[in-house]
């Protein structure tokens, strides 16, 4: 029967991969974490990934028999209704094709999709942005990525790349994209620059620190104490994303606008206000009306669940 079937939904990012198994009417039921060690190669973070469906669905106590399909979620572009990665920066991937690493036990179908498409995914049919109908969802974690829903549809665009606003030109002179200014590893990199530029006191409070080395948790830790590097950089990383949320409201008029990713959340509720705050400066008068910009409501959990919500609606008619 239908209602016995399970879904599963990964989220491959980049530094950890997220597995989660959801029940007929997506309730997670069981999720395992591991480190995806990206620089290990692509077969390598794969075997991770089966490793931990595996995992997940033996603490649960569920057959491959039960499984009625499965949504990949990768930080990357993706070849339409393919297994084919065309690019995925974070992991040094290009043209890679995951299909032929399917282990034999996989009787299931999967569907692969973009990480932060499916964390948008995520979020409109289960979390913040429940009920709307235009959607735009932009995750700021290891790099800055972004999904669209269209008139209640997840919008891939012609060449299925829609959405990557993480690679749209902030500055046009230099060529720099907004994950140059706002994506976790490169914020880091920035800050590393202007630590070594400080003042003295300031360069002493750094001392055998590398800030390349942080996750969002330690920049959290170093915001609320105030820490002159990590407020400038942040700070700068607001600014950046709301001049692109700001373009985003004029090209596409979204109701909600869904801030998300792993910065986000270890920053807090205050992230996405002083992105919305730079946004509106942007904004043409009164397109702002109504629209709410609000933080991710699933957290981590919004790649899992868009990607198991996906795969149940394309694979639920052959349940």
């Amino acid at each position: 029967m239908a209602h016995d079937k399970r879904w599963i939904g990964v989220d491959l990012g980049g530094t950890k991969i997220l597995a989660g198994l959801f029940d007929h009417d997506l309730k997670l039921i069981g999720k395992v974490k591991t480190s995806t060690n990206f620089e290990e190669g692509g077969p390598a973070v794969f075997a991770r990934i089966v490793q931990s469906v595996d995992q997940v669905m033996a603490e649960a106590g569920v057959t491959g028999e039960q499984i009625a399909g499965m949504g990949l979620a990768v930080p990357g572009q993706i070849v339409p209704q393919s297994t084919i990665v065309r690019y995925a920066p974070n992991l040094k991937w290009r043209d890679f094709d995951l299909k032929p690493l399917f282990p034999a036990h996989w009787k299931w179908p999967v569907i692969i999709d973009n990480d932060v498409r499916m964390g948008t995914y995520g979020e409109w049919s289960q979390g913040a942005a429940k009920g709307a109908a235009n959607v735009f969802g932009i995750f700021a974690g290891t790099g800055v990525g972004g999904g669209l829903i269209l008139d209640n549809k997840l919008f891939h665009g012609f060449n299925g790349h829609a959405g990557e606003i993480g690679h749209i030109i902030i500055n046009w002179k230099r060529g720099t994209e907004l994950e140059a200014i706002a994506g976790r590893r490169n914020l880091m990199v920035r800050a590393k620059e202007l630590i070594a530029d400080a003042p003295k006191n300031i360069r002493k409070e750094w001392k055998n620190t590398d800030p390349t080395t942080f996750k969002s948790s330690l920049i959290a830790d170093y915001v609320a104490k105030q820490d002159p590097i990590m407020l400038q950089v942040i700070d700068e990383a607001a600014r950046s994303i709301g001049a692109a949320v700001g373009t985003v409201v004029n090209l596409l008029s979204p109701e909600v606008i869904v801030i998300g990713g792993g910065v986000t959340k270890a920053l807090g509720v205050q992230f996405p206000e002083r992105i919305w705050e730079f946004a509106q400066r942007y904004a043409l008068p009164r397109s702002t009306e109504n629209v709410r910009c609000v933080m991710s409501a699933l957290g981590d959990d919004a790649g899992i669940a868009g990607s198991a919500a996906f795969a149940q609606r394309n694979f639920a008619a052959n349940a």
